[in-house]
């Protein structure tokens, strides 16, 4: 009869099997494991009586303690609705400095709008709200038309260049394609423009002659600085902030072609509650910005 393996470190007899220089210890079920089926045994039972469990032909077994997930979920439901129903109407109603100021709401307003910017702004503006190529960067740039609480809500309500009524309009005209000024001249405020932005300055000569072409042409939207004007949208030609790029080529193709950006009116496709969320929701954004 042959003798049985025995493992050298623990002295248990060997099932044989192996696996990778592993040996299989022909050893018993540890008592532990019995004991944890029986509990897992006695909680089945104990959760099968009071809980819902059995189906039956007409129902199932309700369990000793009555509950009821269909009537737990309403009633989840109907306090969330509750809840909104509230801070919906002092979106709707109250000021937006004071909604601002308000914690509470903007615990709301952080958690519901980033799925309502997504939706229906990140298209354009991009899901960081940095921008993208001909749309404005709103998280960081000087905002063209003003940016309190109540004149970002107004732009989102009316948009620009929209069909709205009572739209917001802005549009650059197109000083080359339209002959209102020479290539040469068109070149020279590209030129200026670029230097006020990123430099390098232009020789004093040609930066005298492209400061009364831009006084004489481009002063009237953007400002005699050239740091833009909300009252017409003009953007701030000064800063790092480009909506069709700030290199030489594209600034000089906005001279000479013109540019009228569009954006939707967004009254009637959102509620009030959500144009103004999203308006709170922008001005944290930039608040967050360093």
């Amino acid at each position: 009869m042959a003798l049985k393996e025995r493992d050298e470190f623990s002295g248990q007899v060997t099932t044989g099997h192996e696996w990778n220089g592993i040996k299989e210890l022909n050893t018993p079920v540890p008592r532990l494991v019995w004991a944890f089926l029986g509990t897992m045994a006695l909680f089945a039972v104990v959760w099968t009586i009071l809980m819902p469990s059995w189906p039956g032909i007409n129902g199932y077994f309700r369990g000793l303690l009555g509950a009821d997930q269909h009537q737990s979920v309403e009633l989840t439901l109907a306090q969330a609705a509750a809840d909104q129903a509230r801070w919906t109407e002092r979106l709707v109603n109250e000021d937006l400095a004071t909604l601002q100021a308000d914690a509470d709401i903007m615990a709301v307003v952080r958690q519901a709008s980033s799925s309502l910017f997504i939706d229906n702004c990140a298209a354009c503006h991009g899901v960081e709200a940095t921008g993208n190529p001909g749309y404005p960067n709103i998280a960081e740039a000087p905002m063209m038309w003003g940016g309190d609480a109540d004149t970002i809500a107004e732009t989102i309500r009316v948009g620009i260049n929209a069909t709205h009524p009572e739209t917001r309009f802005a549009q650059m005209l197109a000083f080359g394609r339209d002959q209102m000024l020479a290539g040469a001249e068109v070149t020279l405020l590209a030129d200026y423009v670029a230097s006020i932005s990123h430099g390098p300055a232009l020789p004093t000569e040609q930066r005298l002659a492209a400061e009364e072409l831009f006084a004489n042409n481009c002063a009237g939207c953007h400002g005699e600085t050239a740091k833009g004007m909300v009252e017409t949208g003009a953007p701030d030609l000064t800063d790092e902030y480009w909506t069709y790029a700030g290199d030489h080529a594209a600034i000089r193709r906005s001279i000479y072609n013109g540019r009228q950006g569009t954006m939707p009116a967004w009254e009637g496709r959102l509620s009030t509650a959500q144009i103004r969320m999203l308006a709170l929701y922008v001005l944290d954004l930039r608040s967050a910005t360093p």
